[in-house]
C-alpha cells in the first residue's frame, strides 16, 4: 500500500519491456507451435529453460537451440492461499518447480487438474497449452499430473 494525502491505495506499476531475440524465439515456440524451445551451452553443454543467451555457469554465449520435453518432473511446489491483483488462478493454487525432460534447469508454473493434497514431489507432469495463444508463458495453462502407464501382465 501507498499512502497518498491521507489516503491507503494499492500500488499499481506498469511497465513494459522487450523480450528480446532469445526469449523472443521461447515464446514464439510455445504460441506457434506449442514446443518448448531451450539453448544449450557449448561450453559445458547444460541445456537452459526458458532459454537464455549466454551460460551463468561458464559465460559462454549460447546460440543452439533444442526442443524439450514438455513433460518432467516436480522438483518441489507451494500453495498459495493469498489472493493478488497478478494471479492469473482462483486461490488456493498450486506453483511448482518442474524440470523438463532434457533441460538441465527448472521453469516455475502453475500446477492444474490435481488435488492439492495429492501433490507430490517427484510427480510426473505435462504442459497443457492454452486454446488462444499469444505469445507469452501463460500459453501454458498449467503442468497437470501425468498418470503412469501400467505395464501389461
Amino acid at each position: 500500500m501507498v499512502r497518498i494525502i491521507g489516503e491507503d491505495r494499492p500500488l499499481v506499476m506498469r511497465n513494459s519491456y522487450s523480450a528480446g531475440p532469445v526469449r523472443s524465439k521461447f515464446l514464439l515456440s510455445l504460441r506457434d507451435q506449442q514446443k518448448i524451445l531451450a539453448t544449450r551451452c557449448a561450453g559445458c553443454g547444460r541445456v537452459y529453460v526458458p532459454a537464455r543467451s549466454s551460460c551463468p555457469k561458464c559465460f559462454e554465449d549460447m546460440e543452439e537451440w533444442v526442443e524439450v520435453s514438455p513433460e518432467g518432473i516436480l522438483e518441489t511446489y507451494t500453495i498459495v492461499y493469498q489472493s493478488e491483483p497478478i494471479h492469473i488462478a482462483d486461490v488456493p493454487f498450486a506453483l511448482g518447480v518442474i524440470k523438463l525432460g532434457g533441460a538441465d534447469t527448472s521453469i516455475v508454473h502453475r500446477l492444474g487438474e490435481v488435488d492439492l493434497k495429492k501433490i507430490r514431489i517427484g510427480m510426473s507432469v505435462k504442459a497443457v497449452f492454452n486454446e488462444e495463444r499469444k505469445g507469452d508463458i501463460r500459453d501454458i495453462q498449467y503442468f497437470k499430473p501425468v498418470r503412469a502407464k501400467r505395464k501389461k501382465k
